[in-house]
């Protein structure tokens, strides 16, 4: 049994900060890629960064410069740092893992979703 648990979120100005984090936990053996996507009203889920277990990134044309993905593997979290926020990067946040468990075989995790406003 894993869990991802989010923390962070809530209401910014436009221009602000905020970082997001995502814990994983339970019988977890290894982690591959955990990444962050969201998801505004009416709107399809989109990825918005990932991170390998190696370090190496990846993040949507709308994002790069202004939002950084980072992980420590020693915590199984993972993290988004965001800066510059623009009131079109509001959207739930929902954080995303790849883990091979104890028991055998490799599944997909969510998160449960955290609230991001941005105000203009």
């Amino acid at each position: 049994q894993v869990q991802l648990v989010e923390s962070g979120g809530g209401l910014v100005q436009a221009g602000g900060s905020q970082g997001l984090s995502c814990a994983a936990s339970g019988s977890i053996f290894s982690i591959n890629v955990m990444g962050w996507y969201r998801q505004a009203p009416g709107k399809q889920r989109e990825l918005v960064a990932s991170i390998t277990s190696g370090g190496s990134t990846n993040y949507v044309d709308s994002v790069k410069g202004r939002f950084t993905i980072s992980r420590d593997n020693a915590k199984n979290t993972v993290y988004l740092q965001m800066n510059s926020l623009k009131p079109e990067d509001t959207a739930v946040y929902y954080c995303n893992a790849d883990i091979r468990v104890w028991s055998g075989g490799v599944y997909s995790y969510w998160g449960q979703g955290t609230q991001v406003t941005v105000s203009s």
